[in-house]
């Protein structure tokens, strides 16, 4: 494989995983902020004529857009055939329409920009809801992959008797092709949502499922208000304590502090972004695709 793997600091273990199952060696690229928060950039290995491929989660991306695009701008400039993003977290999909007058649609603004710079893009369970795909908000070839399997693996080989549990109608992607993948059974909730931290869930009705235990799936956890408020909903129902699985592991401020206090079992993650959590790894899924590149 003619390619070279670059990766910003945070998604360094992630990379020397995909690089070993490619055996590629990582290439070598400073990333850092000036002092008054400017963003400088060096590239310290020959791109001539090389496939680059850049790994960075888009967890915090307005720190991160900047220096993806100076990445990609001073490889091209060093004679790299081709540039592509591994994004195992891909940011700015839940602002898709506009929902009050005035609002920017920031899903296709970020997707229109960051296609200007690279020439493909991988991501992980994105989040699609009113976007039938990524191809509707990326000119450029995205590849969009599930851990469906992954997830229904590991609850195999990890949890007894368990029941998948969905929060809202948004969640209902992922439990399901969990559900199918395992072949267990599964309850959808309703969400309301009252603004960015406050969060009202529908009581479930679990009585037949009693002696199961609850695992609570979706894609992201943020918050954590939308799992804090079912686990409480299911702790008050007389199931077993919960098992909380998310994909992408954002936990912002105190959030999984929050969730920690709760009366779950555990909390289980994918190392789409780098968090104690990380149980599920996705770097066999990540060397798959970009071989088929």
């Amino acid at each position: 494989m003619n390619h070279i793997i670059f990766y910003f600091p945070q998604d360094e273990k992630l990379a020397k995983k995909i690089a070993k199952k490619l055996n590629l060696d990582l290439a070598d690229a400073i990333f850092r902020r000036f002092p008054d928060e400017e963003t400088y950039v060096q590239i310290n290995t020959n791109v001539e004529n090389k496939n680059v491929i850049l790994i960075c989660s888009l967890k915090h991306p307005d720190m991160k857009l900047l220096p993806i695009i100076f990445f990609a701008e001073t490889v091209r400039a060093l004679g790299a055939k081709s540039i592509g993003l591994v994004a195992p977290y891909l940011a700015y999909l839940r602002q898709d329409t506009q929902f009050k007058p005035g609002e920017a649609v920031n899903s296709k603004i970020f997707g229109t920009l960051l296609s200007r710079y690279i020439d493909w893009l991988i991501t992980i369970d994105s989040h699609l809801h009113r976007h039938a795909s990524l191809s509707e908000v990326y000119s450029i070839p995205a590849y969009n992959l599930h851990t469906a399997n992954l997830i229904a693996t590991w609850i195999e080989g990890n949890v007894d008797q368990p029941v998948l549990i969905g929060p809202d109608e948004e969640s209902k992607q992922w439990v399901t092709g969990v559900a199918k993948h395992a072949n267990i059974p599964y309850i959808l909730l309703q969400k309301i949502r009252h603004g960015d931290r406050e969060v009202e869930i529908s009581v479930p009705q679990v009585a037949k499922y009693k002696k199961c235990t609850p695992v609570l799936v979706d894609d992201i956890i943020s918050t954590a208000r939308t799992m804090i408020e079912t686990v409480r909903h299911l702790n008050n129902s007389g199931m077993r304590p919960t098992i909380c699985i998310g994909v992408h592991a954002i936990f912002v401020n105190s959030s999984y502090q929050d969730l920690l206090k709760e009366n779950i079992e555990q909390v289980v993650t994918c190392n789409t972004i780098q968090h104690p959590t990380n149980k599920i790894d996705v770097s066999e899924l990540l060397a798959e695709q970009i071989m088929k590149i």
